[in-house]
């Protein structure tokens, strides 16, 4: 049985971490290497860490960080934010990231997703989904930090990505991002159903009722959550102490 697998996201801009909400993202929330530092020592199963400054500012990734980072983070490592080429997974990897997170530059260069895959495995590429419901119903894709629309269907896009040989789906809800009012299950259950490959559900968690509720209700393969952690005393342990007690497989 593969375990349900619970991943802090630490969102990077402007030289520290920030929260808040509807990726919104303004509220200075520390260090990032004081945090990775903590989070290895809590043993948690993955960090995702991305860099919501670069794609809007059009530079490439900081890789020099993304070493010292590494560095310092002894848990597999997601990386995103300014990826653009084969040339900036290759030299992420080189850094010391285990995986790598495409969002705007999947849904620019779809190709760079099958490459990817080919040239380093489906398990190093993580598609990151941001999704933001329709007022006619339904959700809608959004690249550049959610401020772009694209028109296309989540699941659809998933689909797509899956086919070109994605080994995962970090899927985030813009509606639910830092409102710890839980996850949007629907857009959880409709993705994860869809595709066969591993889906993280991303945006709301608030509690570890939360992560329990979106387990239970969808094919999800794993949780993340950024304000539950930064905000409140709940901590990754718990909440896989939590979900062993509900049943679920974990790592601990």
């Amino acid at each position: 049985m593969l375990k349900i697998r619970v991943m802090p996201t630490l969102l990077y801009k402007d030289l520290g971490l920030v929260k808040g909400s509807q990726f919104d993202s303004t509220r200075r929330v520390g260090s990032v290497l004081q945090a990775v530092k903590v989070y290895s020592l809590r043993e948690v199963d993955e960090l995702v860490f991305l860099d919501i400054a670069a794609t809007p500012a059009g530079r490439r990734p900081d890789f020099q960080l993304i070493d010292d980072i590494a560095d310092e983070c002894f848990m597999p490592l997601t990386v995103g934010g300014g990826v653009r080429s084969l040339a900036d997974v290759r030299e992420l990897l080189a850094v010391g990231a285990d995986k790598v997170s495409l969002n705007t530059a999947a849904v620019e260069n779809p190709g760079l997703v099958r490459e990817a895959a080919e040239a380093f495995g489906a398990q190093c590429v993580v598609v990151s989904i941001d999704a933001r419901r329709r007022l006619g119903g339904g959700h809608e894709v959004f690249t550049h930090c959610g401020t772009r629309a694209t028109g296309l269907s989540p699941t659809e896009y998933a689909c797509k990505v899956a086919a070109l040989g994605a080994g995962e789906i970090l899927l985030t809800s813009i509606d639910r991002d830092g409102t710890m009012e839980g996850y949007d299950i629907e857009l959880v259950r409709e993705v994860s159903k869809a595709v066969t490959i591993p889906v993280i559900a991303s945006g709301g968690a608030g509690t570890y009722d939360h992560m329990e509720e979106v387990l239970r209700a969808t094919e999800a393969a794993a949780v993340a959550a950024a304000s539950m952690f930064h905000f409140t005393e709940r901590t990754p342990r718990e909440a896989k102490l939590h979900l062993r007690a509900a049943g679920f497989a974990v790592r601990l």
